[in-house]
């Protein structure tokens, strides 16, 4: 006898329930996979140790960086390079801009990278769904201005349906007031602005890049500041190198009244 409509919605929702939970079949909590920062003072603010995989986050950046992403783009391709070994990448870009040869100079393989050009954000956001769900596709990154809840809980579907990761860039690449503030449902939002390199004594040039990450929303974990730099190996198993940690804890007592009036 076929179970009624209201026992098999049921069912469903519960299914779905325990899916969000991490719970398996045999009612086991699966561990979460995540991608690390290498370091306790990041890695414990996040649930599971790291930013978790499967499902989405957003990234945006500050004044001029709202309009080319190029601070939070950066940033987003070195901490996805653990992923470009598990399979494709996929670019949903509002401009052709991106800079290939830049990305991999961070790490993040050309060879991997399939670039997609949208004609708006709807296109975008639909482009980065159907890429998500996609076999073989490991990590989708896509510039929007605006991710309202309904889209942001297409985009988590998606990712837990496939396995795959979605960065979500906050981008106007046209300038323009802004819409609203992307990651409603993200799984973690973040603040990314350049920092001064450090060259190691007696080089000329630059050092490694730098910069200044702020976690500004993390479902299930702690937010947090920090100065962060590339490792120079590609191949290492962290991207980054901790610098300096920015919390409140770390300011002296006049420094933050200071900060504070």
């Amino acid at each position: 006898m076929p179970a009624s409509p209201r026992t098999s919605l049921s069912t469903l929702r519960a299914e779905i329930a325990a899916l969000e939970r991490g719970v398996g079949e045999r009612g086991v909590r699966s561990a979460p996979e995540v991608i690390g920062f290498g370091d306790p003072r990041i890695d414990a603010r996040l649930p599971g140790g790291g930013l978790a995989l499967k499902s989405w986050h957003a990234f945006a950046g500050e004044g001029l960086d709202l309009e080319t992403a190029a601070a939070s783009a950066a940033f987003v391709a070195r901490l996805a390079v653990p992923l470009a070994r598990r399979g494709e990448l996929v670019w949903v870009l509002r401009r052709d801009d991106l800079h290939a040869p830049g990305l991999a100079g961070l790490g993040l393989p050309a060879e991997r990278l399939i670039q997609v050009c949208a004609r708006d954000e709807d296109e975008a956001l639909a482009v980065m769904e159907d890429a998500l769900r996609t076999p073989g596709v490991a990590a989708v990154f896509g510039e929007v201005d605006e991710v309202d809840l309904v889209a942001g809980r297409r985009l988590q579907l998606a990712c837990e349906q496939s396995l795959a990761t979605g960065f979500v860039l906050r981008r106007r690449p046209y300038g323009g007031a802004a819409k609203g503030e992307s990651g409603s449902a993200a799984a973690t939002r973040w603040s990314i602005a350049p920092a001064p390199s450090d060259p190691a004594a007696g080089d000329p040039g630059l050092g490694p890049p730098r910069w200044r990450v702020q976690l500004e929303r993390c479902r299930g974990g702690r937010t947090g500041a920090w100065i962060m730099e590339a490792r120079e190996d590609n191949d290492a198993a962290h991207p980054f190198r901790l610098v300096a940690d920015l919390g409140d804890h770390d300011l002296a007592p006049e420094e933050r009244f200071r900060l504070a009036g």
